[in-house]
């Protein structure tokens, strides 16, 4: 079965949140992912107040940009979020938009250094490992979390270029792709992933789960707003981005993705979503039952 989700985006104020949640639980929402977007809310204090505020919704960030943060404080707050809420906490990292981390001082040099320097030290940690590493950006000397996750956790990356998607495949758990991948993308996105996982020698039998957020849009006047919303992207011209439409035109949407090799559909409401709590019922309520 497909796994299916919505996005509470950022531009929503961040008290806004918890009422979200609640519809999240009261449908049955299977997912909520929340972003860590410069400079609007912290994906780690906003997961752990939807996780307090539920008890059976799922609840993603992707993602945590890893140039803003030292690997032994992502280790500390996801170690701390599985074991308050076991097998709740989805966690993505990435590169982050390069503009944003530059306004703050933190644009590396080598984005893929970093973020695999990153997941490799992160990994470790979270297994309970004992991690020393003297990296062009990660350094670690003599580094074990107290209170590492009691089971295995995966951490997922974000990735778009062949390159991070053949390392999110090397080094990752799973990958994350934006809304800007098409069907076609996904394919392509699972072959690089592929070649990755075969170059590290990963075990081809392991999961790696494939998660794709999906623009969306419902409503009468969902074609003129995913319509802009792709236009302010400057991804109008790509075919098959975005859906418009009612629950079985979106349900179409994500199976197509689906077929394409995606494990979890996140549905994205436009930024300018004029009810969250409404779109969090439709896809729980109206698209999921049309999804197998």
């Amino acid at each position: 079965m497909t796994a299916l989700g919505a996005v509470f985006r950022p531009q929503l104020p961040p008290e806004r949140l918890r009422e979200v949640v609640r519809v999240a639980e009261d449908v049955g929402l299977e997912e909520l992912w929340l972003w860590e977007d410069c400079f609007r809310e912290g994906g780690i204090s906003a997961a752990a107040a939807a996780l307090a505020w539920s008890e059976r919704v799922r609840v993603g960030v992707g993602l945590l940009p890893v140039p803003l943060r030292n690997v032994a404080v992502t280790a500390m707050e996801a170690a701390a979020l599985h074991r308050m809420f076991p097998g709740r906490a989805v966690l993505g990292v990435g590169h982050g938009v390069q503009d944003w981390m530059g306004q703050v001082g933190a644009r590396a040099e080598s984005p893929l250094t970093l973020l695999r320097e990153h997941l490799d030290a992160l990994r470790a940690l979270l297994r309970g490992e004992r991690v020393s590493v003297s990296g062009r950006y990660v350094r670690l000397d003599d580094v074990a979390l107290d209170w590492p996750p009691p089971a295995p956790v995966g951490v997922l990356a974000g990735a778009e270029g062949p390159r991070t998607l053949r390392l999110s495949g090397e080094a990752a758990d799973g990958t994350v792709l934006t809304s800007a991948t098409s069907p076609d993308g996904v394919r392509r996105a699972r072959r690089l992933i592929e070649e990755g996982r075969a170059a590290a020698g990963r075990d081809p039998g392991e999961q790696h789960p494939v998660v794709v957020y999906l623009l969306t849009a419902t409503g009468p006047d969902a074609t003129a707003r995913l319509r802009a919303e792709l236009v302010a992207e400057g991804l109008d011209s790509v075919p098959g981005l975005g859906v418009a439409g009612d629950a079985d035109a979106v349900a179409k949407a994500v199976q197509r993705l689906a077929d394409a090799g995606a494990d979890t559909v996140i549905l994205q409401p436009t930024g300018d979503e004029p009810d969250p709590e409404g779109f969090v019922r439709f896809t729980a309520q109206e698209v999921r039952p049309l999804v197998p």
